[in-house]
């Protein structure tokens, strides 16, 4: 398993990624409500308040039977869970 991304939440999209461009990013994926941006080693995504929480995301190749999963507008499937000390991660799965 690898880390994939990190989500920080922010009050505007637009803006947020016009700061993080300046270090030398790559934008994946932008709207309103939320960006994914391309460093060398991670990817960087930028949510709302309203609609994501914080979070870090692990690649997967599989999810348990019990997840309840997700599918995201960008054809990604994923489950958020809580760690044993609250913090929010989500497992994310790529179309093949």
């Amino acid at each position: 398993m690898k880390i994939d991304h990190i989500a920080l939440q922010v009050d505007d999209i637009a803006e947020a990624v016009n700061y993080y461009r300046e270090y030398g990013s790559k934008v994946l994926y932008q709207d309103e409500t939320w960006a994914f941006l391309q460093f060398d080693n991670i990817k960087l995504a930028f949510v709302v308040k309203t609609q994501h929480p914080a979070h870090i995301a692990f690649e997967v190749n599989d999810f348990s039977e019990s997840d309840k999963v997700k599918l995201h507008r960008d054809s990604t499937t994923s489950v958020y869970k809580r760690d044993p000390w609250g913090n929010i991660y989500e497992l994310i799965k790529y179309p093949q």
